[in-house]
């Protein structure tokens, strides 16, 4: 009863948006907007492309109601149309990556070097803040709807052809069956499928065995509470040891826009040790979600401002007990002359979009007491 009650209220929706009803169109985007902007996220691993993505896509929903003949459900029709306004913007654009699949690894004894500004880099996630929901999206999803948000899901995504990783995301993260699928691309049944075997042997072929979803359940809250405080307590400190006595011996940090990132718990010690635990620095951190994952908005101290002011938010990847990545998304300038000046980067003013785009949008504060 519900059911068919929820398709006779979506319906009469439809046939009141068609007739120039601005609001009950608004009532539907509105059921729909936070998945779908999730969903645009996984396929460009940008949120200002999500955004734009989406953008387009209601437009060309509001446009195209008309040719909506109900066959399909409209959350069906919705994907549709916003799959194939990300399968548009990504044939326009390079694929996003993380640090370590753009270059080799930097010489420890090699401070950062320049950045790439173009927008190549994949963005986190505030998925807390834009209401992605736990566990599953439907019965036949093979992946949780935080863990394919998480960084290295979406940088496995990025690396599949476009129809590919629609396909994956559609079929493994939204549940949708074959056949909806085929109709949302255009396509056949048996495409689809050979399309999902291709993608599943690649995306698993990237991932590691475990997700951060299935990490942080292990850990359990106060484990992660733990961990967090000895890790923010050290940074605090300057203390190098204590913070590599709490990283994977494989462990890796990059810091885009930067291309460099430096890879081992050695190298990365050697990093931390020459620059930003030398003690030149003073930090405070405070705990935030990112990506499905753990993180912290870092804030370096400003004497001039008397106060902490936002360097970078760190995205942290664990395996147990152990931090295995850092990815550090630093909002202060990339507008200098000497490619040494990246290894005084704490020191250079804020990039207000870049702060704009991460602090806030995250929930974090544009500056830290002494």
């Amino acid at each position: 009863m519900g059911m068919a009650s929820s398709r006779v209220d979506e319906r009469a929706l439809v046939a009141a948006a068609r007739a120039g009803d601005e609001g009950a169109y608004r009532q539907i985007v509105d059921g729909h907007r936070s998945e779908l902007h999730a969903h645009c996220y996984r396929m460009l691993g940008s949120v200002h492309d999500a955004e734009d993505a989406l953008q387009d896509a209601l437009l060309r929903a509001w446009r195209g109601l008309a040719r909506f003949e109900g066959r399909s459900s409209l959350r069906s029709w919705l994907y549709r149309i916003a799959t194939n306004t990300c399968l548009d913007t990504v044939a326009r654009r390079p694929k996003r990556v993380l640090p370590i699949d753009h270059a080799a690894a930097t010489d420890p004894h090699v401070g950062p070097g320049r950045p790439v500004t173009e927008s190549v880099w994949i963005e986190p996630y505030p998925d807390e803040r834009l209401g992605v929901a736990d566990g599953y999206a439907a019965p036949d999803a093979r992946y949780e709807q935080r863990e394919s948000v998480e960084l290295a899901f979406v940088a496995a995504l990025q690396h599949l052809p476009p129809r590919q990783r629609a396909v994956l995301i559609l079929r493994e993260v939204l549940g949708f069956s074959a056949r909806e699928v085929a109709d949302e691309l255009d396509t056949t049944v048996a495409s689809v499928n050979s399309a999902l075997q291709r993608a599943r042997r690649s995306v698993d072929e990237r991932l590691p065995e475990s997700s951060q979803q299935a990490t942080l359940r292990t850990i359990g809250d106060e484990g992660i509470r733990e961990l967090v405080d000895a890790y923010v307590d050290a940074w605090e400190r300057n203390d190098v040891d204590a913070v590599v006595a709490m990283l994977s011996e494989d462990a890796t940090i990059a810091m885009p826009p930067l291309a460099s990132w430096y890879g081992g718990r050695e190298q990365v010690a050697e990093f931390l040790a020459g620059w930003p635990l030398s003690g030149a620095w003073r930090w405070k951190a405070m705990p935030t979600r990112a990506s499905g994952q753990q993180a912290l908005g870092f804030y370096a101290w400003d004497a001039g401002e008397r106060r902490h002011l936002p360097f970078a938010l760190n995205v942290l990847t664990l395996r147990g007990d152990k931090v295995k990545d850092v990815t550090a998304f630093v909002v202060r300038t990339t507008a200098v002359n000497e490619a040494g000046d990246f290894e005084r980067w704490v020191e250079l003013p804020i990039d207000t979009a870049a702060a704009a785009a991460t602090f806030e949008r995250f929930g974090l504060p544009d500056a830290l007491p002494a």
